[in-house]
């Protein structure tokens, strides 16, 4: 039985897609990690001796990451998605921290009930959070490169993937959220994110609708 953690079916696709490129035991920088284990893009590469950085800003959540990831690197802070060293972090309800973020349209949106099926949670509280340069983090715990990068940051995904040194640091693979959700209850796929990312040889190898895999293009040439 191949067991799944993440939401969509995420984790085994990155599986075979690593086993495809002959990465045994990737590394990994999940970015908005929430759950240790729920929902998680990461989880099943960590139970197959993986380890990696997750970067996760609600505190409690933080400290779930802390004890049941032993072997991973937990930062308890945001990444930049600008210049800022520290930004405001919206958080809702304990039902509803999926859609915690640094992005004050998306709380707004979530708060006006942007979703069709689940109402309009109201911002819990708001905290300033410290937030760290993704290439900082790769410098100092990822070096040469995380094989994988996984984000979900609740509408800055585009602008954090912005920030990465794609000269320097050239993960195999992301996964991203793409869906996004429009205030007439419809949804849509960040197109401008996957175009950005085939602008630096990317290629789309798996969609499930919620999240996108991206591929290195040379490194599934050279592996497959």
């Amino acid at each position: 039985m191949r067991r799944s953690y993440s939401q969509s079916g995420e984790d085994i696709i990155i599986s075979d897609l690593f086993n495809r490129l002959q990465i045994s035991k990737p590394t990994y920088l999940d970015i908005g990690a929430n759950d240790a284990i729920a929902l998680s893009n990461t989880y099943r590469l960590y139970t197959r001796g993986s380890r990696g950085v997750c970067v996760e800003p609600n505190n409690v959540l933080y400290r779930n990451l802390k004890k049941k990831r032993k072997r991973d690197i937990c930062l308890n802070a945001g990444v930049a998605f600008d210049n800022q060293k520290e930004a405001t972090y919206y958080i809702f309800p304990e039902k509803f921290h999926g859609l915690n973020t640094f992005s004050k349209p998306d709380a707004e949106f979530w708060e006006t009930g942007g979703a069709l099926g689940i109402g309009n949670p109201k911002i819990e509280k708001e905290v300033i959070m410290p937030l760290i340069n993704i290439n900082h983090i790769i410098e100092k715990y990822l070096m040469p490169h995380p094989n994988l990068i996984s984000i979900d940051v609740e509408g800055l995904d585009l602008q954090i993937l912005k920030t990465l040194n794609f000269e320097k640091y050239r993960p195999e693979v992301f996964c991203i959220e793409t869906l996004q959700h429009s205030k007439n209850y419809t949804e849509t796929k960040n197109q401008d994110l996957i175009s950005f990312l085939k602008t630096q040889d990317y290629f789309v190898y798996a969609d499930t609708y919620i999240n996108t895999i991206f591929c290195r293009r040379d490194a599934y040439k050279n592996f497959i």
